[in-house]
């Protein structure tokens, strides 16, 4: 008992550190105070202690309460609280380098994805795609065991909506907003170019709803466990646990309560793993929009910018569709879907429903390769878009 109490000590202590050290990025970037401390020694002694603490006390907890199942959820919830750490340290890394790299078009990026968070819109968008997400495993689907599948695709369907809106609507104000306002003019004479200046946009609203996609993505992972395990569906079978996770934990920690804790860890690693090619695709559906909504914004105010990109969003997801339906019947809408599909990207291509509802699971090499096409695919008409928002705004009269 002593020795499994001193492997936990151990176990603890090195998580419990590895948070404080994923603490750390985001903590500068919100204190000076914790810039300042970091110099000192006897901060990185304060850090020692309260890892060796916190660990004593986890430690003892765990060695009096060892059920597999429960070391195991917490596994899985301290790996999740890291995984929104390392997400805040992703935006404040990618931030840091590039304000280093491009300091005046990172200066721009930086000033609007503040901006972003800090708008009422983005919590209170936030908020209704978490209620969404909230209600979706409790909606009877009549699915004969298929509910769960149900719930993925309107969790992804929400993750990818709502961060689009943000997006949009943040462009179509901001942009425009600073070029109607003369602001733009102000920022300009910094110097900075008008490259700068629009790519810089795109990078900060971009990131704003990269944030959402973020948060939005982490409720998601919980919601479907919840939905796994509360009510998988009549006839639903059971969902066994990742094989490669009790492989690594067993020959790691066999049979001890460390490789229970740490069994939890790869269980998160896993789900987490599983959403994210859904979450990238649907990601780059947002990228798509937000590049198309800042390139209009040049020339447009926000409810023509807004409802052209609503547009753009419908006639991206029926395009196929049409020409499929009217290749005989109805030449001249088979000919304006066509033209439609050669000038508008497909936004069918960033629909996660065909991977998710299948008879069996998408192989993970297949469905990597798919999210990769997708989001080359992405980059692709993002690029074309800010190419055509610069062009725009190339002659645009700021004056």
């Amino acid at each position: 008992m002593g020795g499994q109490f001193f492997s936990l000590l151990v176990a603890c202590t090195a998580l419990i550190a590895v948070q404080e050290l994923a603490a750390l990025p985001w903590l500068v970037a919100v204190g000076t105070r914790t810039r300042r401390r970091l110099r000192e020694a006897g901060f990185w002694v304060q850090i020692v202690g309260v890892a060796v603490g916190l660990g004593a006390v986890a430690a003892y907890f765990m060695n009096e309460n060892n059920d597999p199942a429960i070391l195991a959820r917490w596994g899985r919830l301290y790996c999740a609280v890291l995984h929104l750490q390392l997400g805040a340290d992703l935006f404040v890394g990618s931030l840091a380098l590039l304000l280093t790299l491009w300091p005046k078009g990172g200066a721009v990026a930086f000033a609007s994805f503040r901006e972003g968070l800090r708008q009422p819109m983005f919590w209170l968008l936030m908020l209704a795609a978490t209620m969404m997400m909230l209600v979706a495993p409790f909606i009877p689907y009549f699915t004969f065991g298929e509910d769960i599948k149900m719930v993925k695709e309107l969790c992804y369907a929400f993750a990818m909506l709502f961060p689009a809106l943000l997006g949009v609507v943040v462009a179509s104000i901001s942009v425009h907003d600073e070029i109607e306002g003369r602001t733009a003019v102000t920022v300009m004479s910094k110097p900075v170019s008008r490259r700068q200046f629009l790519l810089g946009k795109f990078f900060g609203i971009a990131g704003a709803a990269l944030a959402m996609t973020v948060l939005l993505g982490w409720a998601l992972v919980w919601i479907i466990l919840f939905k796994q395990t509360w009510d998988p569906g009549f006839g639903a079978p059971a969902i066994p646990d990742p094989v490669w996770v009790v492989q690594a934990a067993e020959s790691l920690f066999p049979q001890s309560s460390v490789g229970d804790l740490f069994r939890g860890v790869g269980f998160w690693i896993n789900d987490a793993g599983e959403a994210l090619p859904g979450l990238i695709i649907g990601y780059c559906q947002v990228m798509v929009l937000v590049a198309a909504a800042i390139a209009m914004a040049t020339r447009v105010p926000m409810v023509v910018n807004v409802t052209a990109c609503l547009i753009i969003y419908f006639l991206g997801h029926l395009t196929s569709v049409m020409k499929e339906v009217t290749t005989l019947a109805y030449p001249l809408i088979h000919f304006m879907a066509q033209a439609f599909d050669t000038i508008l990207p497909g936004l069918d291509l960033f629909d996660v429903g065909t991977a998710i509802i299948r008879d069996l699971p998408l192989p993970a090499d297949r469905y990597a390769l798919y999210t990769a096409n997708v989001a080359l695919y992405g980059i692709t008409y993002t690029v074309i878009a800010l190419l055509f928002g610069l062009i725009l705004f190339e002659d645009r009269d700021l004056a």
